[in-house]
């Protein structure tokens, strides 16, 4: 089965995006809700795999073991030809994952495939994003709307839905020996629920295997960025000082276990405190995240949970995203600073600087648009000297812990 022999009398998908997360999570759950799903993609390799075989394995991997899963029922477009144009104008549900850097060149594939449904008055579209950014939405509908025209904005605005979403399942970078002899083959964790935005949808919203609809929407982009990603990134950063490969091998380490719980107990309290969220919710999300980033059959490195840190560091983000949200909400975040700073030791080693303290403030004002005299820099600064000083982590520990029972900003 190819693009043009598609069963018209089955509900059409297209998931624009065939890396991990399009293959290992969210195009399997299109195929798994009824959809024949279409991949849009430029890799050659995988849209002739997929266009060919029309289905590609997936791997549950656990300490316990695997399960094997066969994803029927797709093929691929390719996003240089007007073929991923007409997929997009016929289908009825679409999704992203490309990668926050790549949303901008599948702009014009979306705004021509839009004009053509348009023109044949197929009903609402809705496309779930599924990108690690934050206000993606907002920042997808004003790409697309710079190429569209006044009139165009207004039927957007009635018939397109933006829905954002809360990307929970770890998927690493697939290595040979993770592929078994299977190219196509995704291995992922069992995890697979798909929270997202309820109010964003037009028309009717679609059922999709694991999807959680939810409304407001930004307490669960807050949960996942603020409690999840902070936490896997301060995982990886203080596993980088140790020389840990693995996640699974760093969160083994008492001290760095010990970091990381509590630097997710202070995203937790500031969640709580601006959102109303339940403690004890909260609380087994992170006893959750912890047991999972101790799955050994993932082989997730620190050098991928860590990679771009820059954009880690920036001000919205995992980590001084979080930091903020804590200082606003009177919570000194003693511990997710720690992080930071090892994240901040990673930038600069990344990209050709000097391992100082004035570096440090200079990276620090470039990537988290923070002055040296904020009392949030002044904390980070003070546990990234620690780490010029080659401190152990049990001093980092002590450190935070001191910090942590003070009833004060942290002044440094």
């Amino acid at each position: 089965m190819n693009f043009t022999e598609r069963d018209c009398n089955m509900k059409q998908a297209v998931m624009y995006g065939g890396g991990n997360i399009g293959r290992g999570f969210i195009g399997a759950l299109l195929s798994q809700s009824g959809y024949q799903v279409t991949f849009i993609d430029v890799a050659e390799p995988v849209i002739k795999a997929l266009q060919t075989e029309n289905r590609y394995p997936v791997r549950i991997v656990s300490t316990q073991g695997y399960e094997d899963v066969w994803v029927e029922n797709v093929t691929a477009a390719n996003g240089n030809l007007p073929e991923a144009v007409d997929a997009i104008a016929n289908c009825d549900i679409m999704a992203t994952a490309v990668g926050a850097r790549i949303l901008k060149f599948i702009v014009p594939n979306i705004v021509a495939g839009l004009r053509k449904r348009w023109e044949m008055n197929k009903g609402p579209l809705n496309i779930i994003i599924c990108e690690n950014l934050n206000d993606a939405n907002k920042i997808l509908e004003g790409m697309l709307k710079e190429q569209l025209t006044e009139e165009e904005c207004r039927r957007f605005d009635e018939t397109v839905g933006l829905v954002e979403a809360s990307i929970g399942r770890m998927v690493p970078v697939q290595t040979e020996e993770m592929k078994d002899g299977e190219p196509m083959r995704v291995c992922v964790e069992k995890y697979g629920f798909l929270p997202v935005d309820k109010a964003a949808f037009k028309g009717k919203i679609p059922e999709i295997r694991n999807m959680v609809p939810f409304a407001p929407f930004d307490f669960y982009i807050k949960r996942k960025l603020y409690i999840h990603n902070m936490g896997h990134a301060t995982c990886a950063y203080l596993g980088d000082l140790l020389g840990k490969e693995y996640i699974y091998e760093a969160i083994a380490v008492p001290e760095i276990r010990v970091l990381v719980q509590n630097a997710m107990l202070e995203s937790q309290m500031a969640l709580h405190r601006r959102y109303g969220a339940p403690m004890s919710d909260l609380q087994s999300h992170i006893t959750d995240l912890l047991y999972r980033f101790t799955n050994a059959a993932l082989k997730d490195t620190c050098q991928r949970v860590g990679g771009d840190p820059a954009r880690k560091l920036s001000p919205e983000d995992r980590l001084i995203g979080s930091s903020l949200l804590a200082l606003e909400e009177g919570i000194t975040p003693a511990y997710i600073a720690v992080g930071a700073a090892a994240g901040l030791r990673r930038y600069l080693q990344e990209n050709g600087g000097v391992q100082s303290l004035e570096e440090a403030k200079t990276a620090l004002l470039a990537v988290a648009k923070i002055e040296s005299d904020h009392p949030l820099a002044r904390l980070i600064l003070a546990y990234y000297e620690m780490l010029l000083d080659g401190c152990s982590l049990a001093a980092l520990v002590t450190k935070a812990d001191g910090l942590k029972h003070e009833n004060m900003q942290p002044v440094v």
